[in-house]
C-alpha cells in the first residue's frame, strides 16, 4: 500500500515534523492572517519574495481555516484540498498521505480506449461518488475502459454542469470527500478502467472566486474570454499564475492517480509567450510517470500542431474531441439547420472528410464564422480524434436538453452508433447512451440572487435568435436551469435500462475490442474516401502493409448503389447486397496477398 501526494506551492502543506505550512499568493496584501478553527484572532502570516504570505504553525488534518484579510475579509484558500461548507466556507486540512492506495495501476494505452462521458451528480440517484462506484461493474461488462469525468472542482450551491468551479483543487463536497474520489478511480483501475477528469483553465466560475481580492494579477482585464477576464498567462505575475494551474494538472494526476485529463475550451486560454501554458503542462504531465497520461483538448479552432504524432514538438496532447464528426452526423440524422448546423446541411463532402480525415472544416471558410476554421489533417492518425454523437454541450446546449435518441429514429441511432463506435477514431459514449435513455440533460445549476436571475434570463435570450423560440412564451417553456426538478429530470434512472439496447453496444465494442484496436497502430493516417450519393461515402484506411479497413455508410432515405464488399465482413446494420438501403452500415477487411 503506497500514498499519493503532490506538493504544492501554495496551500496546506503538512511537513514531515507534524506541522502545516500554510502558504498564500497575494500580491496585492501588505497583511495577510491565518484564521485556524474559528480562534479569537489570526495568526499573523510572514511575507515573503513574490507576493508570497507564509506561516508554519502546528494544526491536525482536518483543522478549518480561512485568510483574513486586513479589512477583516475572510477567505477561503485558493489551493483547498476540500471545503466541507460549500465555497464560501472555511478550508479544511486534508493530509494526502492518509489515503493508503492498494493498487499498482499501470494505466491503458490509448489505442485500448473505449470513452464514456459521465457527471457524477446525475450518473445516480444519489449523485456521489461513492454511488458511482456501484455502477462500474456495468461499464466494464460493456467494454468501457475509460471514463470521462465532467469537472468536479468546487462551484456554489448542490449542483452545476461543473464550468463553473471557484476552487480548482477541492472536489465539490456535495459528491463527497477526496478521499471518496479516490476510493472511485481506485475502484475503476480495479475494474480495468482508467480515469480522465475534466478540468477548466480558460476562466474562474462567476461566483466563489475571491483572487481579484488579493492577486489581481491573475486576470488580463485588456482580454475577455464568454466568461469574463482572461487568466492572465503571460503578463506581469504570470509566473505564479502558470505554476497554480500546472500545479493544478499534476495534482490530479498524481495525487488521485488519475489517467488524464481533458481541457475545456482551450481556444479561449489566451498565452502568447515563447511557450504555451498548455505546452508547458503536456511536458510536465508526461516527466513525472512512465505510465500513459491521456491529455485531450476541446478546440473550437480546429489547429493540429498540439496533436501531431510525438516525433512533434512541443510534447503532444494524446487527442482532440471532434465536434465536426458530431455535426456532420447529427445533421444526417436530424436535418437541422439552425445555427452552425446549416453549414453542415447537404455537405456529404463534409461527412466524408470529419470520417475520414478528422476534421471537416480543414481551413476553408465556415459560413457560421464568417472565417476560416481548422487546419489539414489527414496525416494524423485517426487516434488522434475523440469520436461521439452525443455529449453533455450537445445534449445540454440545446433549448430543451434532448439526447439525439429522443429526436432520431431508433434505426437511425443504430446506424450512427454502428459507425462510430467502429471508426478508427476513439469513440465516446455519454451515460445513459448505451441503453437508449429517453430523459433530457438539460442544463443546471445553483446560484442565488441576482446572478441566479441573471442566468436564468440569459438562458431564454441565448434562444431568443432561433426563429421556433421567437415568441417569449415558447421561451418560457424553457426549462428554468435554477430549478432542482431541472437538474432531477437529468438524474439516470437505472430502473429503465433496455438490456437488448445494451447488448447491441456491448456487441459493437467487442467487435471493436477484437478487430479495431489491434488495427489502430497500424493505422498511421486518415483514410481515402468516395462519395456515392447524398450521406452515402465509402472509406478506405490502410491498416499496414497488406490489410484495408473499409467503412460503407449510407445515412440518407434511399437505396443508394455501392461497389460489393471486397473482404471480410466485420459489422452490418440494415443493408443488402449490392446496394445499401436507407440508414445502412457496412465494416469490413481486406487482406491483399
Amino acid at each position: 500500500m503506497s500514498a499519493r501526494v503532490h506538493r504544492t506551492p501554495g496551500g496546506a502543506v503538512l511537513e514531515p515534523n507534524g506541522c502545516v505550512r500554510f502558504r498564500l499568493w497575494a500580491p496585492a496584501a501588505e497583511k495577510v492572517g491565518l484564521l485556524l478553527n474559528e480562534r479569537a484572532m489570526p495568526l499573523p502570516m510572514t511575507l515573503k519574495p513574490g507576493g508570497w504570505h507564509e506561516l508554519v504553525t502546528n494544526a491536525e488534518p482536518g483543522s478549518r481555516y480561512q485568510f483574513v484579510m486586513a479589512d477583516g475579509a475572510r477567505v477561503p484558500d485558493p489551493v483547498s484540498r476540500f471545503q466541507p461548507h460549500d465555497i464560501h466556507g472555511p478550508s479544511e486540512v486534508i493530509d494526502a498521505a492518509s489515503y493508503r492506495w492498494s493498487t499498482n495501476w499501470t494505466g491503458r494505452h490509448w489505442s485500448e480506449i473505449v470513452l464514456y462521458e459521465l457527471h457524477i451528480g446525475a450518473f445516480t440517484k444519489d449523485g456521489t461518488f461513492q454511488a458511482a462506484m456501484g455502477k462500474l461493474g456495468h461499464l466494464a461488462a460493456l467494454g468501457v475502459t475509460a471514463i470521462e469525468i465532467m469537472p468536479v472542482a468546487d462551484f456554489p450551491g448542490r449542483r452545476n454542469w461543473g464550468y463553473d468551479g471557484a476552487l480548482l483543487y477541492a472536489p465539490d463536497s456535495s459528491y463527497g470527500r477526496p478521499e471518496d474520489f479516490k476510493a472511485l478511480i481506485e475502484a475503476a483501475h480495479a475494474c480495468g478502467i482508467a480515469v480522465l477528469l475534466d478540468v477548466v483553465y480558460n476562466h474562474f466560475g462567476p461566483e466563489g472566486n475571491y483572487l481579484p481580492l488579493y492577486a489581481p494579477e491573475f486576470f488580463n482585464r485588456r482580454r475577455t474570454t464568454p466568461w469574463g477576464d482572461a487568466i492572465n498567462y503571460d503578463g506581469a505575475g504570470s509566473e505564479a499564475v502558470r505554476e497554480f494551474v500546472i500545479h493544478n494538472a499534476l495534482y490530479w494526476l498524481e495525487e488521485f492517480y488519475l489517467d488524464g485529463l481533458r481541457f475545456d475550451a482551450t481556444h479561449a486560454i489566451i498565452d502568447e509567450s515563447a511557450r504555451h501554458v498548455l505546452d508547458e503542462i503536456a511536458e510536465r504531465a508526461r516527466a513525472f510517470t512512465d505510465r500513459p497520461i491521456h491529455l485531450l483538448l476541446e478546440n473550437e479552432e480546429n489547429e493540429t500542431r498540439r496533436i501531431a504524432p510525438e516525433a512533434c514538438a512541443p510534447p503532444h496532447f494524446t487527442a482532440q474531441w471532434n465536434d465536426d464528426l458530431h455535426h456532420v452526423l447529427h445533421v444526417a440524422a436530424t436535418r437541422e439547420r439552425s445555427g452552425y448546423y446549416a453549414d453542415y446541411q447537404g455537405r456529404t463532402d463534409l461527412l466524408a472528410a470529419a470520417l475520414a480525415e478528422g476534421f471537416a472544416y480543414q481551413g476553408e471558410i465556415m459560413p457560421y464564422r464568417g472565417a476560416p476554421r481548422g487546419e489539414p489533417s489527414a496525416f494524423l492518425p485517426p487516434s488522434a480524434f475523440v469520436a461521439f454523437i452525443q455529449n453533455h454541450d450537445q445534449i445540454g446546449n440545446r433549448a430543451f436538453g434532448e439526447r439525439l435518441g429522443m429526436i432520431a429514429p431508433a434505426h437511425v441511432m443504430r446506424a450512427l452508433s454502428a459507425v462510430y463506435l467502429l471508426l478508427p477514431q476513439i469513440p465516446m459514449m455519454f451515460m445513459g447512451e448505451e441503453w437508449g435513455a429517453q430523459q433530457p440533460f438539460p442544463f443546471f445549476c445553483d446560484f442565488e440572487g441576482d446572478l441566479a436571475d441573471a442566468v436564468r434570463k440569459g438562458r431564454r435570450e441565448e434562444f431568443a435568435r432561433f426563429p421556433e423560440f421567437a415568441d417569449p412564451k415558447q421561451r418560457e417553456r424553457i426549462p428554468d436551469p435554477l430549478a432542482e426538478a431541472t437538474f432531477e429530470s437529468a438524474k439516470l434512472d437505472w430502473s429503465r435500462m433496455d438490456q437488448a439496447h445494451c447488448e447491441r453496444y456491448r456487441a459493437l465494442i467487442s467487435v471493436r475490442k477484437r478487430e479495431i484496436t489491434p488495427r489502430l497502430n497500424q493505422i498511421t493516417r486518415g483514410g481515402q474516401s468516395v462519395i456515392h450519393g447524398e450521406s452515402a461515402v465509402e472509406v478506405r484506411w490502410s491498416a499496414g502493409a497488406n490489410e484495408t479497413l473499409t467503412l460503407a455508410a449510407n445515412l440518407s432515405e434511399r437505396r443508394i448503389a455501392f461497389p460489393p464488399s471486397r473482404g471480410r465482413s466485420l459489422w452490418s446494420e440494415g443493408y443488402c447486397e449490392p446496394a445499401l438501403g436507407p440508414w445502412s452500415v457496412r465494416w469490413s477487411v481486406e487482406t491483399q496477398q
